[in-house]
């Protein structure tokens, strides 16, 4: 799954869960039944499951290209200094005097 792939998924938890807790509301709500609101909202927790945790193919529309191995040693990381690492990085203020 890619980062949009990610996202969307989230964004489609969140409005299945929602609509989920809506229409077990009304359910419960007219029907006059906890126990049925709380079998309606069960079956909208394993629907939005079911769509949300596998890895489906239209959450994979953006994949990563990742540098090849001998891209990668032709460009390495670049190393920290040893004036930087040494001093930890931080600026000293002035207040301390």
């Amino acid at each position: 799954m890619d980062w949009q792939g990610q996202k969307r998924a989230e964004m489609l938890m969140q409005v299945l869960l929602v609509a989920a807790a809506v229409a077990a509301f009304l359910v419960g709500y007219v029907r006059g039944d906890f126990q049925l609101m709380l079998l309606v909202y069960a079956g909208g927790v394993v629907l939005t499951a079911l769509v949300t945790v596998p890895n489906w193919p239209f959450f994979n529309r953006n994949p990563l290209k990742w540098l090849d191995a001998a891209e990668a040693e032709r460009h390495p990381r670049p190393q920290a200094s040893a004036a930087g690492a040494a001093a930890g990085g931080k600026k000293k203020s002035g207040k301390n005097k």
